[in-house]
């Protein structure tokens, strides 16, 4: 059981304990990801230019586009990635791709990050998952988690894991066990899309750009709570609640087991029994790290073209003024001010989630508020978590994700907007 022990308090120390070096606090894995950022310097944008070309080369000689219409759209907008890219970081193109907002944004805050936090977090993650830690926190916390949200216990650490590290490695982390026959479709498709957020670090982010840092306690919790409570509803809710409910490629899967007598010792029993049969610790890390380097290039070509698209949508377009008015039955019955641009605001959320905030800067405090929330509560965005999301195995349907993206969206109004006008 020494593995046990060791690996998975290394595996802690690296996703859940901030430390703080050179004035910078963050996780391990955090920190990691950014002094390789720092080691490569001003080769990094290359680095990541690599993954963008291999991401958007591969499926043509794999020819996905022929495995559906969503694979082909999927495909082009992976070679549209690898234009932006090449053309970004060798200057090419329109002045458009080098305004701030657009080729600087998405490369500087989405391209480089992921391009090392993936494959980086992989290797941590095969401390955390391999040696029974998993099955351990799956026993003790299946009376919470079944009831609730309807998945098992373990699943517990794929939401701690993505608010603490990032939703790249909370789907990592599902995806893994999902193939290994530990989560069932419905179970998986509940992770994906209601456990996924964005981390705690891109909240402060959020939060600074909204200038909510002297409510930083009050913001962290309630969004918290208020995006787990909606994962309840949601799970509880169609198109959800009628997800199939087989397991990857027809494995048994695990029953809940009926625990008699002290938990805890149940708990340490599967622990020791998931230890005792797990890979040699170099197999286990090289599997995962496999696994983040595919998803990494999987997804960096389309988060590149995709949020590139939708910047563009946003700023020269009146579609989102259009989507916007879906989310009004559910703003106008609360007395709050800058009704139309919390609409917009709300709607804005599913091409990319740093966006919302971007529009309601100057607005009242409770709508910097309820959009602070709204942003991290709605969890899919075309940007990046949907092309997460489309390159794990659980595939979900497109049209699947946009129902759930409205259904979250529409409950986190209707639970945030009174909270909000109770505190301010």
């Amino acid at each position: 059981m020494w593995r046990f022990w060791l690996f998975s308090i290394v595996g802690i120390l690296c996703f859940f304990i901030p430390i703080e070096i050179n004035g910078n606090q963050t996780i391990i894995v955090d920190h990691i990801h950014l002094g390789i950022r720092e080691l490569f310097g001003q080769m990094m944008p290359y680095v990541a230019l690599v993954f963008i070309i291999t991401g958007a080369t591969l499926p043509i000689i794999r020819k996905d586009y022929t495995k559906s219409k969503t694979e082909a759209v999927l495909v082009l907008f992976k070679i549209a990635g690898a234009v932006i890219g090449v053309m970004y970081v060798f200057k090419l193109g329109p002045t458009l791709l080098f305004q701030p907002e657009y080729g600087p944004f998405l490369f500087n805050k989405l391209m480089l990050p992921l391009s090392v936090l993936i494959p980086v977090g992989a290797v941590a993650l095969s401390l955390l998952v391999g040696y029974g830690l998993l099955e351990f926190i799956g026993v003790l916390m299946e009376p919470i988690m079944r009831p609730v949200f309807k998945t098992p216990g373990k699943s517990a650490v794929d939401a701690v894991a993505s608010f603490v590290g990032s939703y790249s490695l909370g789907l990592l982390i599902t995806n893994r066990v999902y193939k290994d026959g530990m989560y069932n479709k419905k179970e998986a498709v509940i992770i994906a899309t209601g456990f996924s957020t964005v981390s705690a670090t891109f909240m402060v982010i959020v939060a600074r750009t909204l200038d909510l840092m002297s409510h930083w306690n009050l913001y962290f919790w309630l969004c918290l709570v208020i995006t787990f409570v909606v994962t309840a509803i949601t799970a509880h809710l169609p198109p959800i609640l009628n997800e199939s409910q087989d397991y990857y490629k027809n494995q048994e899967g695990e029953s809940p087991t009926n625990i008699e007598g002290n938990r805890l010792i149940a708990a340490w029993e599967e622990a020791k029994r998931q230890s005792h049969q797990s890979l040699p610790l170099f197999k286990n890390i090289w599997l995962n790290v496999r696994d983040g380097i595919e998803m990494t290039i999987a997804i960096l070509p389309s988060i590149l073209s995709i949020g590139f698209l939708g910047l563009i949508l946003a700023h020269y377009t009146p579609l989102i003024d259009w989507m916007s008015y879906i989310f009004y039955p559910f703003i106008m019955i609360f007395p709050i001010q800058d009704q139309a641009v919390l609409a917009k605001a709300s709607a804005i959320s599913i091409i990319e989630m740093f966006l919302p905030s971007l529009l309601v800067v100057k607005a009242a405090l409770e709508v910097r508020f309820v959009i602070a929330i709204t942003s991290v509560s709605a969890i899919i965005f075309f940007s990046a978590l949907v092309p997460c999301i489309l390159a794990t195995e659980i595939h979900i349907p497109l049209w699947k994700l946009v129902v759930i993206w409205f259904i979250r969206v529409a409950l986190t109004l209707l639970i945030t907007i009174p909270i909000a006008l109770l505190i301010f």
